[in-house]
């Protein structure tokens, strides 16, 4: 299934690995030009200057903490976790183990639980060389369906946001596949592209997976049934464009379905149309040992933006930081 609403849109010119660190007093700004590309087709835009805002200064990650003036927003964004049964906040093949606290590497990131160690691990398939490519929008159901395999699968996706209104992806999957619905997935690594969300499964878990779809993505209505009650308390979030500007580069985004957290900076992120690459890292990805070494610790949202230079924990701040840097 779909929601209504070939060359391919890319942001492959520009690096997504480039080194990123923390802006020192002197905010450091950026000069430019926006390109968007089409086959043979290149357009330009008018040159922009992107900085974080005055004075800005990345918050202190506080794990499992909610700011109070969002724990409304927090709880509403719980409630499609509850809905759709966790699906996708566990990679494929998920277990876990308790270890001693002192027989536990110190280098390895793992949850304490009363001093004792929580290890999981998952068994995941071949990791496509680049990131999937994926056009959609957060409050839609049958876009969510295609969220969580992904995150069950372990993939990164580069997210091209689809709200309504929004005036540069829409257009361009009507140009890529002919129509206006959502999800629509461009696999770069083999060519494919297809709309419709259990086609999309389908063909993730048979390229990138064990062929196996999980449960509550394979019991048809039920599962559209659920995904769109999941949609209920934040319906009017994640679905109509905000003006702003679009980036250079697309920002990264270390996070995975099931995390409420996560969900209300996804919100943001599409409201304002801005590409981003979404590091999966549902409970048991290995991606969480390369998160915990890179910054220390483990904690979800993370975000790197590569067109200012900022690196952040905290979705409530994020978001801020997001507006103000973005919002036209």
């Amino acid at each position: 299934m779909a929601m209504a609403g070939s060359g391919t849109l890319t942001l492959s010119q520009f690096s997504l690995h480039r080194p990123i660190s923390f802006p020192t007093n002197k905010l450091q700004r950026t000069r430019i030009c926006i390109r968007a590309v089409s086959g043979d087709t290149e357009t330009t835009s008018t040159s922009l200057s992107f900085s974080p805002p005055p004075n800005f200064k990345p918050p202190e990650p506080k794990p499992f903490k909610m700011r109070p003036d969002k724990k409304s927003e927090l709880l509403s964004a719980v409630l499609p976790l509850i809905i759709r049964l966790a699906t996708g906040v566990f990679a494929s093949g998920y277990s876990f183990s308790f270890v001693s606290k002192d027989k536990f590497p110190p280098n390895e990131y793992a949850l304490e639980l009363s001093g004792t160690m929580l290890k999981e691990t998952s068994k995941i398939g071949a990791r496509p060389e680049k990131p999937i490519e994926i056009y959609e929008f957060e409050s839609c159901p049958f876009c969510r369906k295609v969220r969580e395999i992904v995150a069950i699968l372990d993939l990164d996706v580069l997210f091209y946001p689809c709200p309504r209104n929004g005036p540069n992806f829409r257009p361009k999957v009507v140009q890529l596949g002919g129509k206006q619905q959502f999800p629509y997935m461009v696999d770069p690594n083999t060519g494919v592209s297809m709309y419709e969300s259990d086609d999309i499964i389908r063909y993730l878990v048979g390229t990138y997976g064990d062929g196996n779809i999980p449960l509550t993505l394979s019991l048809g209505f039920l599962t559209n049934l659920t995904c769109g009650l999941a949609m209920l308390s934040r319906i009017t979030k994640g679905t109509k464009y905000t003006p702003a500007k679009l980036p250079p580069k697309p920002l990264k985004l270390w996070a995975y379905e099931g995390s409420p957290f996560c969900k209300i900076v996804r919100e943001v992120l599409v409201e304002l149309e801005l590409p981003h690459l979404l590091v999966n890292c549902a409970r048991g990805s290995p991606k969480r040992q390369i998160l915990y070494e890179k910054v220390g610790h483990f904690q979800v949202p993370f975000l790197e933006d590569p067109n200012t230079g900022i690196e952040m924990f905290e979705s409530a701040e994020i978001i801020e930081y997001l507006r103000a840097t973005y919002t036209l």
